[in-house]
């Protein structure tokens, strides 16, 4: 039980931010199981759309402290290892016209 005004809203700000990051880390790893998901299936268009979608939620979620940028990075990164061995042409950058 907080004793002092300072106490009682650090305790609430606690709580606010725990609620948060409650929800990034959710939509964080149901983004990650969705890739995985549509990368195991093969399905080029689907794969490249939730990689990238994976990819921007880790790196929003670290950028916002909600996990360790430290995590992120190695998500990202064996997320793409995985992508590129079952979908070499996923990930290949488009070339530019000259």
């Amino acid at each position: 039980m907080a004793n002092t005004r300072q106490s009682t809203k650090r305790a609430k700000q606690a709580r606010k931010r725990q609620t948060r990051n409650t929800l990034v880390k959710s939509s964080t790893r149901s983004a990650l199981k969705t890739a995985l998901e549509a990368i195991s299936e093969k399905d080029l268009g689907k794969a490249k759309t939730a990689y990238l979608q994976a990819v921007k939620a880790l790196s929003k979620a670290a950028s916002k402290g909600a996990i360790p940028k430290g995590r992120a990075a190695r998500k990202i990164s064996r997320l793409t290892l995985l992508a590129k061995k079952a979908l070499p042409e996923a990930l290949k950058p488009a070339k530019a016209a000259k």
